[in-house]
């Protein structure tokens, strides 16, 4: 559904801190706090939470794009490339 890099990639592009999240989505702020911490591919949680997050995104103009999927939105985006390099020193 989502992952917690696309909550936070989602409220950087808004300029928003989760606090507002919270309000717009009618979640409390520790449990987006908690979504946001999630390890795992896909934030955990219970659906009408996750979806009301994906509600508040989306009203507040932001498109989720699923693995693989075509982007239905226009103008400028950003995503992964296929090949993904996290985390690695810079080469000296």
């Amino acid at each position: 559904m989502i992952t917690a890099a696309q909550m936070r990639a989602a409220r950087a592009l808004l300029g928003i801190d989760q606090k507002r999240l919270a309000e717009l989505s009618g979640v409390s702020l520790p449990t987006i706090q908690r979504m946001e911490a999630s390890e795992g591919a896909v934030v955990r949680g219970v659906v009408d939470t996750l979806n009301k997050v994906i509600e508040a995104l989306d009203a507040a103009g932001i498109e989720l794009i699923g693995e693989n999927a075509p982007s239905a939105g226009r103008g400028r985006g950003v995503r992964f490339k296929d090949v993904v390099v996290r985390d690695e020193p810079a080469e000296n």
